[in-house]
């Protein structure tokens, strides 16, 4: 189960979840901004992840408006009928530009220097044609905006602290959750994000005070532990 609000919560709660495997997920190929579908085990990963979350109460949701998120974001509310799904482009995925539906052996041959450096300093690169970590980092600090203004809005004349779904990316996961512990670019590679994964974090002092990550990156409903197959970088 995920953990318990503390005594006098009264911001919201978001739970934070990265989309399930894609076929590309799989083979490790790099998908960025192609708009992939989840796989039959993504489908199945959302549908796991969908009865972890079924005895939570979800008030609001949102998603990236890609194909993979939107499908996980669907299946996980199937247990939560009434809730309405909202969309976003600023939780979409980094662009990887050039290196985008290719494999790791693929980019190894014309970009070696560059995919090393996205792998051990991944602030210092700038994808051919795509974005970098900056452009990353400030679409996730806007994304997380829209996310909180959505999760804060009166609805009915009801002033209660609401329960969010969030459902995007890797990269834009990883920022998000950067961002809430206070590092910068060059911790990127610092926090895990499995395919289907759930992360909880509190505002219990509204979201004008500090949030507070409850968990990060639980998978345990898979019955494998941490689940993070993904090729180093391959987002």
């Amino acid at each position: 189960p995920i953990p318990k609000e503390r005594s006098g919560h009264k911001g919201p709660r978001l739970l934070l979840v990265r989309h399930g495997e894609t076929d590309w997920n799989r083979d490790g190929r790099f998908q960025g901004q192609i708009d992939v579908p989840l796989n039959d085990n993504g489908r199945r990963q959302a549908k796991q992840c969908s009865d972890f979350l079924a005895s939570v109460t979800i008030d609001r949701a949102m998603t990236s408006s890609m194909l993979r998120p939107k499908e996980t974001a669907e299946i996980i509310l199937q247990q939560h009928p009434g809730v309405k799904l909202q969309t976003t482009q600023q939780l979409w995925e980094i662009s990887h530009g050039l290196w985008e539906g290719k494999l790791q052996t693929e980019i190894e041959e014309e970009y070696a220097d560059e995919l090393a450096q996205w792998q051990t300093h991944p602030h210092t690169v700038q994808m051919p044609e795509g974005e970098n970590l900056d452009d990353v980092w400030r679409r996730a600090k806007d994304g997380w905006q829209e996310v909180l203004t959505a999760a804060t809005a009166e609805e009915d004349g009801s002033t209660e602290p609401v329960v969010m779904l969030v459902v995007a990316h890797d990269a834009i996961n990883k920022a998000l959750l950067c961002q809430l512990v206070g590092w910068g670019t060059e911790e990127f590679w610092k926090f895990k994000q499995g395919n289907g994964a759930v992360s909880v974090i509190d505002y219990p002092n509204g979201i004008d005070g500090k949030p507070i990550l409850q968990s990060m990156n639980i998978t345990t409903f898979f019955g494998a532990g941490v689940l993070d197959k993904t090729a180093a970088g391959a987002l």
